[in-house]
């Protein structure tokens, strides 16, 4: 049996395929917002340079990914263990042998690498623009602007893939995540327009 397929049987007989595609959703959202959030915050500071940009917005993204597969795996190996622990109660067996045994073990990993690299590989791809131009590649907007529709196509993407999955509206449940992230980002740059309009003076 491949990787894939004994992956996708564990999560079959744990019913948790719902579990990690909320966990790549959510988390997936989280890392776009804050990624969103620093790169507008950035945005209408004082200009800095994209190296400090770049690595302070990486920093966040490395940070979210290690949150996300450390706070999964104890929150998910300890609900597995316990399911696992009331079942052999009710068979007055042990099952660490079976596959709900082996479940019990691999799926909190497999959720926590879902959970961790979900806001890891989305952030990394919204900063893709600030490294194309710093290694002098050309792009349609300036890097931060370009930064920032990225994070919205990615945003509502995902919001796309979650009304698809549930059998939903994929356009409205896009437009949703999408309205969601609008409107983030005009409170920050709101906020944070105030705060440095303040500050000035």
């Amino acid at each position: 049996m491949s990787l894939l397929r004994q992956a996708n049987f564990l999560l079959r007989i744990t019913r948790s395929h719902g579990i990690v595609r909320r966990y790549f959703v959510v988390n997936g959202f989280d890392g776009a917002l804050t990624m969103l959030g620093l790169i507008i915050g950035f945005l209408i500071s004082t200009p800095t340079e994209l190296p400090v940009i770049i690595n302070a917005c990486l920093g966040a993204a490395i940070a979210l990914g290690v949150s996300g597969v450390s706070s999964a795996y104890i929150s998910e190996a300890a609900e597995r263990q316990h399911a696992l622990n009331l079942l052999e109660d009710a068979m007055v067996t042990s099952l660490q042998n079976s596959a709900h045994g082996k479940a019990a073990r691999w799926v909190p990993m497999l959720i926590a690498g879902v959970n961790g690299s979900s806001p890891l590989i989305i952030s990394l791809l919204i900063l893709s623009p600030l490294w194309l131009s710093q290694a002098g590649i050309a792009m349609p907007l300036p890097p931060l602007y370009m930064a920032i529709t990225i994070a919205l196509t990615l945003i509502f993407l995902l919001g796309v893939f979650l009304g698809r999955s549930t059998g939903g509206s994929w356009l409205r449940s896009g437009t949703q995540t999408l309205l969601v992230a609008v409107v983030t980002a005009a409170l920050i740059y709101s906020v944070c327009g105030v705060i440095s309009s303040v500050t000035n003076n």
